[in-house]
C-alpha cells in the first residue's frame, strides 16, 4: 500500500528503503466532461534544482522538448497529447544515484498547453495526482491526490523530490500558477522563450 499524502506533507524515502534510486514518477488526470472547443493538453515537466531554487542551466529543464537530463538522471518517457485512458498519463523516471551533486531537489510539475488560447485551466481538469514506484520491485511508495482546488490555475507543482540530511524525501507541494509553463520556467530561472 502506498502512503497518501495530502498538501504540504513530507516522507522519507531512501531512509525506510536503503538501496532505493530508480523511481517511476507517474502523473495522471482527468477532463471534467464539458466542452472548450479545444483537446486538453496536459504536459509533466521536472526542474532539477540548486541550492538558490533556480535551475543552474535550461538543461536542468526536462519536459516534451528535451526528454532527458544529460546527468542520465532524470528521463521523461513522451508526451500524451489527449490523457485519455485509465492509469499514469505522463510518467518520468528518476536515478537518485545518477542526480548531480548541485541539484538539490528535483520539482515534478503538470502544466496545460496553449491554456490561454484555449480558454482552459486547472478547474476544468479533475482527479489529478502523482504517484512514485520503486522502479526495482513496481512497488508504489507514495500517492497525492490534488483534489479539487484548483480554478484559473493553468500550472502546477505537484510535488519534489530533495535531499535532506543525504536521504531523499518527497514535498507533496500542490501550488498553482497562473501564467502557465512560462511562469513556471520564470520561477525557477528558466528563460521560457
Amino acid at each position: 500500500m502506498p502512503i497518501n499524502l495530502s498538501k504540504g506533507q513530507k516522507v522519507d524515502l531512501t531512509k525506510g528503503n536503503p538501496g532505493l534510486s530508480k523511481l517511476l514518477i507517474g502523473l495522471g488526470w482527468d477532463v471534467n466532461a464539458f466542452d472548450s472547443g479545444a483537446a486538453f493538453d496536459l504536459d509533466a515537466s521536472a526542474f532539477l534544482v540548486g541550492g538558490n531554487g533556480k535551475c543552474p542551466t535550461e538543461q536542468e529543464f526536462v519536459f516534451y522538448g528535451n526528454l532527458e537530463h544529460r546527468s542520465g538522471a532524470v528521463k521523461h518517457l513522451g508526451d500524451n497529447r489527449t490523457g485519455e485512458g485509465d492509469g499514469d498519463d505522463e510518467q518520468i523516471q528518476v536515478d537518485l544515484s545518477l542526480v548531480p551533486a548541485n541539484v538539490e531537489r528535483i520539482a515534478f510539475t503538470v502544466t496545460i498547453y496553449e491554456a490561454e488560447v484555449r480558454h482552459q485551466n486547472f478547474g476544468q481538469v479533475s482527479n489529478a495526482y502523482i504517484h512514485i514506484q520503486d522502479l526495482v520491485t513496481g512497488t508504489d511508495l507514495i500517492r497525492y491526490d490534488l483534489g479539487e482546488d484548483f480554478s484559473i490555475e493553468t500550472a502546477i507543482v505537484v510535488g519534489e523530490l530533495y535531499r535532506h540530511n543525504g536521504e531523499w524525501k518527497f514535498n507533496a507541494i500542490g501550488s498553482g500558477f497562473q501564467g502557465g509553463l512560462a511562469a513556471l520556467c520564470g520561477h525557477y530561472g528558466i528563460d521560457a522563450e
